[in-house]
């Protein structure tokens, strides 16, 4: 295809001259745009840290102990939760994250658990939950005669660990089902918990995989990470967790 410009040479030169000037004016507008965005997000996250310091305080002062649960979906988040308050009984209250939904809600309510259900499809389907939203939940709750805050985050390794919400201890599940490769491919997820829970031990002889080198990986992104192994089904492993929960560190 050959293209004939009006005017000739100078005629392309000023074709030439514009083009370059449209790519130069639009490379700039991105810059200013990702800057802007990068800005915007900078002040959100530092919104959203200073109300997760005054939650974290307010609860402390009141000896309620706060432990946000992450993992992906399916790794047992709800279940922990009922095996929990079988063993430590019901001055336990739960804020439950979903985009759509109160299953999660629901089945501890028939515990006589009292739980809020934060549900972030009305508004975009968001995949974490942030502090401002939890301060909200915990004042409808109320806090009264309360030992323990439970916050059953989204199920994925990514948005979450973004988003600090208050806890005082930050515990990441993992199933055995998931791969040991998973701490090297999320390693925000566990470089912000200071506990992590392998799950579903029950299933390992039928599984290919390696605690082992699951415990490495874990290390390599967060030496300080404390690793359990545990089953809700066969019991194992849970009497450790509930040791570290009553124990309540960082509050005492």
């Amino acid at each position: 295809m050959v293209l004939a410009f009006a005017g000739g040479a100078a005629g392309r030169a000023v074709f030439f001259f514009l083009c370059a000037l449209a790519i130069c004016l639009r490379l700039r507008y991105n810059a200013a745009m990702e800057s802007k965005k990068i800005t915007v997000m900078q002040k959100l996250l530092k919104a959203n840290d200073a109300i997760a310091a005054e939650i974290r305080g307010s609860l402390k002062a009141k000896k309620i102990f706060f432990i946000n649960l992450m993992s992906s979906p399916g790794s047992g988040k709800t279940t922990l939760i009922e095996e929990t308050v079988k063993r430590l009984g019901k001055k336990i209250k739960v804020i439950e994250g979903d985009i759509q939904t109160t299953l999660d809600a629901e089945r501890l309510q028939k515990l006589g658990v009292q739980a809020f259900q934060i549900n972030t499809g009305p508004f975009g389907g968001d995949c974490h939950l942030e502090s401002a939203w939890i301060r909200a939940a915990i004042d409808e709750l109320g806090m009264e005669d309360v030992d323990y805050l439970f916050v059953e985050n989204i199920g994925n390794l990514v948005c979450p660990a973004e988003f600090d919400v208050g806890a005082h201890l930050n515990v990441l599940l993992i199933s055995v089902t998931e791969g040991e490769d998973k701490p090297l491919k999320y390693p925000l997820a566990f470089q912000v918990s200071q506990l992590c829970l392998v799950t579903k031990t029950d299933f390992l002889p039928l599984k290919n995989f390696s605690l082992k080198k699951l415990r490495e990986n874990i290390k390599k992104v967060n030496p300080a990470c404390a690793v359990i192994e545990i089953s809700a089904h066969s019991g194992s492993g849970l009497e450790s967790w509930i040791e570290i929960v009553k124990n309540r560190p960082g509050i005492g």
